[in-house]
């Protein structure tokens, strides 16, 4: 679902175009336009409380007022763009890489001949991908595999874009991880409890029942930053959080290279 929002006339027609241009691309698309509705701020706080994509012709200062109540995180909140009534820029607000801002936002100022306006890190650059693993002594590697891939899928990556999988040192000569990485074709590095504490503020999922086992407050998160950002010297973050079955935990890492400045930071 894609909704539309705008605030003046010259918004209106705008937003009115944009509708006709998406239908036209994709006459099965669900897409609606309002101009001013009231209230408001409740109708587009409702909307992206409902997950549906934003497209808001306004400026960025009222779209940021307006959203900063129903904010969560990046993982949940859907993508938001903000337009200006000129059709000139196309801003990717929130959940530019999580959400496919940044891609959408392509599509937008394709269609619009309108320049994109991205902010987030880095986003020319090819990121580097690492994962964390824990799991319960004797895990097979099957099930580690099996795991692995589901998880990669959920981000719409595979194998072949990861470098690494990793866990905490206590796991080094955990069989499944080492046979898991030796079948891939994957370096496996495992840190320790101090090296991982590093991260601690980057946890998405801190434990303290973990901390109590291991010393660290979460073994996959804190592998998966930790090695990301050995591997590219520059600061990670998780693009999967901590999931989990009776068996194991997996945890997305992703770090850029150096090099390249950007405008802004991951939102």
């Amino acid at each position: 679902m894609i909704r539309i929002f705008a605030l003046t006339d010259a918004g209106a027609r705008l937003g009115e175009r944009l509708k006709a241009l998406l239908l036209c691309k994709d006459p099965q698309a669900s897409i609606t336009f309002e101009l001013k509705p009231q209230p408001f701020a409740e109708t587009v706080q409702t909307a992206f409380s409902h997950r549906e994509r934003l497209i808001l012709i306004c400026a960025t200062g009222i779209a940021v007022r307006t959203l900063a109540p129903v904010l969560m995180d990046k993982y949940r909140d859907p993508a938001v763009l903000v337009l200006d009534e000129q059709s000139e820029f196309v801003i990717p607000l929130l959940s530019g890489h999580e959400g496919g801002a940044n891609d959408w936002g392509r599509e937008i100022s394709d269609l619009l001949d309108a320049q994109l306006a991205i902010t987030t890190a880095q986003p020319y650059l090819q990121p580097v991908y690492t994962v964390g693993m824990g799991c319960e002594r004797g895990c097979s590697q099957a099930h580690l595999l099996d795991f692995l891939t589901q998880c990669l899928a959920q981000q719409n990556l595979t194998i072949s874009d990861i470098v690494s999988i990793n866990s905490i040192d206590v796991k080094a000569d955990e069989v499944g991880l080492i046979e898991l990485a030796q079948n891939l074709g994957k370096s496996f590095q495992t840190y320790s409890a101090q090296t991982l504490a590093a991260v601690n503020d980057q946890l998405i999922n801190p434990s303290q029942y973990v901390y109590e086992t291991v010393g660290v407050y979460g073994v996959a998160e804190s592998a998966a930053l930790w090695s990301a950002q050995q591997a590219t010297g520059s600061t990670a973050e998780l693009m999967q959080a901590k999931v989990k079955t009776p068996k194991a935990t997996c945890a997305i890492a992703r770090a850029y290279p150096p090099g390249v400045g950007s405008v802004g930071q991951q939102d």
